[in-house]
């Protein structure tokens, strides 16, 4: 029973189906996986036994009667402690919001137990998810699964870690530069960023109300597929058929390859040469409005978190990590022309983007230039963690400005991931090309 652990949501689910798994015995293995695990108290802000117990003898009740509610009906996740759950504690990984218990799910977490998913705990995460590095002093930073001594990768830090350490079959997170596909990278999993607004916010505490997503961390690209599906309560796309056989794939040449470091550059053109050899075609690429997007970018990130922030923080201003309070204080001073001005310049740079980019069937690019730093450095040296910060969430960054879907997947380089942007809104189409892309890449 053990190999559960590591087995895929998708192929628990079909373990399910076919009779061979109850899910009462697949969340005890998880329960106890996690009561059990040195790294539990750095990976779980809470464990939710009664509830996971009770959901999982109702699939198993299901199950029975052959009356499953989805693929994944009985499979144990994760959730990220930013998406509320009722009568548990949320707190965004903040002292501010310490002791916090919303009454009602969030309506992600609603879809996903509708489609009878069982909910094992709240993750860790970097705090208020202002962080792709997954360094929290406030509440736990969760260790890489690479490197016990660096950090995992934020802001859903826990959630990655929680299916690496084999502690849930698919972790949930949110990503708003990165805080999916950066955790996914680093701990070696499959990571997708939805298209804003394609999923519920609703009931979920927001860092920018206008770039965060909703997102699966899991194990292959068919888990990230049924998990879309159960998150917005539909139908997962159909993966047969695939192929990289005459799809277009654009490198992006413009700021993403800059200062990549060793490993994750290697990494990166080695899977190339996969895709290329498995029938894709190359070409590179330059889009110098890039450098006008990036250049907004910070104006428009603190001031869009700031303004939903500014109460709790400037109450309590003594509670926060001094890097977290930093940043989301950078709102202050961003005035509501510029404010403006950056938004009108950003969407028409997105047109341009769509334009220039619509014959390719994805953009690709490292996931992240630098490999996970030393949690002890970061802690210890201000303008070590402002470096690796910026440089962590770079690259995936593109895909939020950009306002499109964005999956990364493992390279076989530990670490080291592959990121695959599609068009806004074109989800199935490239789950259907990362599938394709997986099986080059293995």
């Amino acid at each position: 029973m053990q190999d559960w652990r590591w087995m895929t949501a998708a192929d628990l689910g079909r373990g399910i189906g076919a009779g061979d798994i109850d899910p009462v015995a697949l969340t005890e293995v998880y329960l106890e996986a996690i009561d059990a695990h040195e790294f539990r108290d750095r990976i779980y802000a809470r464990v939710t036994h009664d509830r996971a117990r009770a959901e999982a003898q109702a699939a198993s009740e299901r199950a029975k009667a052959g009356l499953r509610r989805s693929a994944l009906d009985g499979v144990p996740v994760s959730w990220k402690d930013l998406f509320d759950t009722a009568g548990v504690g949320t707190e965004a990984g903040t002292a501010l919001m310490k002791g916090r218990v919303p009454d009602q799910d969030a309506e992600v977490v609603k879809a996903a137990t509708a489609a009878g998913l069982v909910c094992l705990g709240k993750t860790h995460m970097s705090e208020i998810a202002f962080s792709g590095l997954g360094l929290n002093p406030i509440t736990a930073t969760p260790p890489c699964v690479n490197d016990h001594d660096a950090v995992p990768g934020g802001s859903s830090s826990g959630a990655a870690t929680s299916v690496a350490y084999g502690l849930a079959a698919a972790g949930i997170g949110t990503d708003t530069g990165g805080s999916v596909r950066i955790p996914s990278a680093w701990n070696d999993l499959v990571g997708l960023k939805t298209t804003h607004g394609r999923i519920s916010l609703e009931g979920t505490v927001p860092l920018c109300l206008t770039f965060d997503t909703v997102g699966p961390l899991c194990r292959t690209v068919e888990d990230a597929n049924l998990l879309l599906a159960v998150l917005e309560g539909n139908k997962p796309a159909d993966l047969a058929g695939n192929s990289l056989d005459g799809m277009r794939l654009m490198v992006l040449d413009t700021i993403v390859p800059d200062d990549v470091r060793d490993a994750p550059r290697e990494a990166f053109d080695k899977a190339v040469a996969q895709l290329r050899a498995a029938g894709a075609q190359i070409e590179h690429r330059y889009f110098a409005q890039l450098f006008d997007a990036f250049r907004v970018t910070g104006d428009l990130y603190a001031a869009d978190s700031y303004g939903w922030w500014r109460d709790l923080v400037e109450a309590s201003p003594e509670k926060m990590f001094p890097q977290i309070l930093e940043r989301v204080r950078g709102g202050r001073t961003v005035g509501g022309a510029d404010y403006c001005a950056g938004w009108n310049m950003l969407r028409d740079i997105r047109k341009q983007y769509y334009a220039e980019t619509a014959q390719f069937d994805a953009v690709i690019m490292p996931t992240a230039p630098i490999l996970p730093p030393n949690a002890d450095r970061l802690l210890n040296d201000d303008a070590y963690y402002k470096a690796e910060n910026l440089l962590a969430l770079r690259n995936t960054r593109v895909a939020n400005l950009l306002d499109v879907c964005s999956i990364t997947l493992p390279t076989g380089v530990p670490s080291c991931g592959i990121m695959f942007n599609g068009q806004h809104g074109t989800e199935e189409r490239l789950l259907r090309l990362a599938a394709a892309a997986e099986r080059a890449l293995t």
